[in-house]
Parts: C-alpha cells; structure tokens; sequence
C-alpha cells in the first residue's frame, strides 16, 4: 500500500489539532517523511483542498486524490482508483461512491449530475438515492449494471491526475459547497471526463440526517451557486432565479428566517464580483455564525424542555396534515399559507410554542398556519423555537424579490467578470500570494 503514496498532506485547520490525536504517533512513524502537517486557519473545504493540491505539485506525483475528513475508508478503495487513473486512455477524473457510515450496506448515490437550467446537483437519470444493497443485491438490480454518466464527482473520494491539476488549476476560493462540482465543471469543459466508479468507494455521514441548506451553511450554498453558474451556467438565468425565489419563499413559511438572511448576504456578495472571494475566505464563517445568530431559527436549544409546554395533548400533538397534491390543492395551500403569514400574530404563542415539530414533519404547509413551534434540528441534537414574525416576513421578501432582479439585469457582465477573472482565482501564484503565504 505506502509504495504507491508519495505524500499524504493533512491541513489542519481545526482547534483539536491532528498530532494532539491518539494513535498520531503511531500513524506518524509508519508514513515517515512521507507525512505533512500544515497548520493554517479555517479556510473550509476549498482552501484546505486547495493546499494540497498546491503542496501536492511541489512533489513528483502522479496523481492528487482528495478525501474528506471524516469518512471511513477501505484503503483497496485507494489502489483501485489509482490503478484505474493509471490505466485510463487519456487523462481522467476518478471518483469514488460513497456509502452510508450509519447504514454501511446502504449506497447514498451512484453518481452526480449538474441540472444546467435550474443549476442544481442532483442524482444522475437512471438511478436512486440510498440504495440497500443488503435488501436488493448488485445481481437483483439491473440499473446497478448501468452506465452512469456524471458531471463531477464530489471529493468525499475523487482522484484528479497530475496532468490536469496543472492544466485547470486549484479550486476556486469557495469556502464550502460547489468547490467539487465547479471543478467537475471546468474539467469537463477541457474536455477531461469523470467517472464514478462502482467498487472505489467510502462511508460518509449519509445527508438524510442534515438539511444544511438551512443552517450556516445556506450562505455558501446560494453565494457559491450562483459563482459556478456565472462560470458554467446559462446565458439566461431566468430558470435558476426561479428557483432560487422559490427557495426564499419555503424559507419564508418554514420561519428560517436566518436562512432568508444569509441568501441575501450571499446575493449582496456576489453582485460585488469575484475581486471579493479572496477577501471573503477567512471571514466568512464569522460573519455568517453572527448574521444567523441574530434570529430564533439559528439560535439552537439542546432541548424543547427549555421553553414551555405546548398546550396540546398528546394525540393531537402527533397528529400532522397530510402534503396537498394535486397543482388546485398545492395553490390552495400556498394562498392560504401567504394570507396566513401577513396576519397579525397572537402575542401569547410567542411565549407558548403552538406545538413541537419533528424534523421530518417541519414541512411548508404545516408551519406557515402557525405562529409559533419549536422544530428538531436534522440530526435530532436540538431544537429551534420559531416565531412567526409578518413584518419580517414582507420586508425579506421585497428585499429577495428585488435583489433576484437585479441579478438578472446584471448578469451578462457578471458571467463576463467571473469568467475573465477565473484563471487568476485558479493560479498557485494567486492563492500563495492571497492565502499560503499570509501570517
């Protein structure tokens, strides 16, 4: 296994640092010289994988595999994906599936794909999210068996080839979210393929258990879209502002009004254009955990014990709506939701929750008829205790309204801007001078 590892490059960018770790000292003495520690502040995903590409190039390897940190990983999962970028025709992205670490038979996604007019990532045609192979075998499903075509596979697990790395650069100053995609992308464009391969693979923390569109990380999640759209995306965004609004008024009726916030700040900074991504790197997060800290939604409770009880029995209060169907019913629901979320509240449920929400249950026509819950967070550690506010919620809207506009009348010079401003964003000179070489 180490004869085929050049160098195994860790950035560490945490307060628990990796040599503090127990069992460091033994890894440590087996890798040897081959081991580099680097300590720089958090710069997210996309800074500490682009330290190792940058410190990967200074070495004479072949090819530059990035996984995440908390994965659980079969190390033949790194020969077979290093055998089969050294076998390929031509030079090739190889990225790795990645498997469920709470259900280790389940397969969370074959593979990914990029929605050009909407601009979103979603499973690739053909085949299905968290898939239990202990329930249906490799030999019971024949989509399994398939060709998957992907845009880009997310660095969980990816391999990008030397050659490549030198010819599109590092990643893009992102933070978090799109860095992988974006690259996926611009690969793509150069005319260098990726594949998912069945059989290279690790376990991650499934995403059923967060919705991290809705936390912190909503503000990397809009700003970042929106980037990879202005570089890859469509000349007309009409679709992906669509979208985007639509996204703005879920939040609207599910209270996040943090959420709403962090969209806002996350538009404001793209408008100003990619001069602002450097700067914006090491300050982000800050910004972001203060801005979200400032509603009820992203001020988390360790439990629903810690404000008063619901007036609600106990059936009633495990009792929830079933979803509209039908397009007359879901636009019933929805008039009906925006009346409701311009009325006047009642001062009394501010200080009583209506009723506590699951996770699961926190959905758009059950919240918007109220005026107060506290809502389980994904990954069952929390609760938020949400409060209908009606001026906040006309105000954010006007304000996401006009901000998607003038998204749209500029963005003809803002794909002009990011475009031209890409191989400067991508250069090892850029982040060295920018990032590395900062106190």
């Amino acid at each position: 296994m180490l004869a085929a590892v050049t160098a195994v490059i860790v950035p560490d960018q945490g307060t628990r640092k990796v040599r503090d770790q127990a069992g460091f000292e033994q890894a440590a003495a087996v890798l040897g010289d081959r081991l580099t520690l680097i300590d720089q502040p958090n710069l997210g995903g996309s800074g500490g994988y682009a330290r190792i590409m940058y410190e990967a190039l200074a070495t004479d390897c072949e090819q530059i595999l990035y996984m995440d940190d908390d994965i659980l990983l079969e190390p033949d999962s790194i020969l077979r994906a290093v055998a089969f970028s050294r076998f390929a025709r031509e030079p090739m992205l190889v990225g790795g599936q990645m498997l469920s670490l709470q259900a280790r038979s389940q397969l969370s996604t074959m593979g990914e794909v990029v929605d050009r007019g909407t601009f979103l990532w979603r499973n690739a045609p053909g085949t299905e999210p968290h898939h239990d192979l202990a329930e249906q075998s490799l030999r019971q499903t024949p989509w399994l068996h398939r060709r998957t075509d992907v845009d880009y596979n997310a660095w969980w697990m990816c391999l990008i080839p030397r050659a490549v790395a030198e010819d599109l650069g590092l990643p893009l100053p992102l933070f978090i979210k799109w860095d992988d995609a974006e690259y996926g992308l611009r690969a793509r464009g150069r005319g260098y393929r990726t594949a998912t391969v069945p059989g290279i693979a690790i376990w991650h923390m499934s995403f059923l258990e967060k919705d991290d569109t809705s936390d912190w990380q909503a503000y990397f999640h809009y700003r970042n879209r929106l980037v990879a759209a202005a570089l890859h995306g469509p000349v007309n965004p009409t679709a992906l502002l669509r979208d985007s609004l639509k996204r703005t008024l879920r939040h609207l009726l599910l209270m996040e009004y943090s959420a709403v916030a962090l969209q806002e700040m996350a538009m404001r900074d793209f408008l100003a254009g990619p001069d602002a991504l450097f700067p914006k790197l090491p300050t982000a997060l800050p910004e972001v955990r203060a801005k979200r800290a400032e509603y009820d939604d992203g001020r988390p409770l360790d439990s629903a014990t810690q404000v008063p009880l619901s007036h609600l029995d106990a059936l009633t209060a495990q009792v929830f709506p079933d979803p509209p169907t039908g397009k007359i019913a879901i636009a019933k629901g929805l008039a009906q939701s925006l009346v409701n979320n311009f009325r006047s509240v009642d001062p009394a449920h501010h200080e009583v929750p209506q009723r506590n929400v699951p996770s699961r249950q926190a959905q758009w026509f059950v919240l918007s008829r109220l005026d107060s819950a506290t809502v389980a967070t994904p990954d069952g550690r929390g609760v938020t205790f949400r409060r209908r506010d009606p001026r906040m919620f006309r105000s954010m809207l006007w304000r996401a309204v006009s901000q998607h506009r003038q998204v749209a009348k500029a963005w003809a010079d803002l794909r002009h801007r990011y475009q031209t401003a890409l191989p400067e964003l991508t250069s090892r000179e850029t982040w060295a001078r920018e990032v590395f070489d900062q106190p």
